[in-house]
């Protein structure tokens, strides 16, 4: 059994949707740094995906320093960084730029996207 939960859906690539559901569940708590997490065997047959899918997922998640990799351990979840908010903050300058395009492109005005912004950090726990 996985330590997250997910349920994939068509239309967007899977190994994207396997990453946010574990950034998700570190988010929320349900997985806390010093987790085990599964082998890219476990991962590959529990989602039923190709192990070469779950062998980038745990390689993406290991880049962006998610989970760290200790041989004869096996990954485990990451502390949370000890960078400056700002630092951390710096990260999501991707992120950020595709969703002010997407906004952009539905016609959103800033006050709608913050407010959606707001509910959904609510959803996740936040204050």
């Amino acid at each position: 059994m996985l330590p997250f939960s997910i349920d994939l859906k068509p239309g967007r690539p899977v190994a994207e949707q396997i990453l946010f559901a574990v950034k998700k569940a570190v988010v929320t708590g349900q997985l806390r740094p010093g987790d085990k997490f599964p082998s890219v065997r476990s991962l590959s047959q529990e989602l039923k995906v190709n192990p070469n899918t779950a062998h980038r997922v745990v390689a993406a998640l290991v880049a962006e320093g998610v989970l760290v990799t200790t041989p004869a351990v096996g990954s485990i979840v990451a502390a949370r960084e000890a960078g400056g908010r700002k630092e951390r903050a710096e990260l999501l300058g991707a992120d950020l730029e595709k969703l002010v395009v997407e906004a952009r492109k539905l016609g959103l005005e800033l006050d709608d996207v913050a407010a959606a912004l707001a509910a959904h950090w609510k959803k996740l726990g936040g204050r």
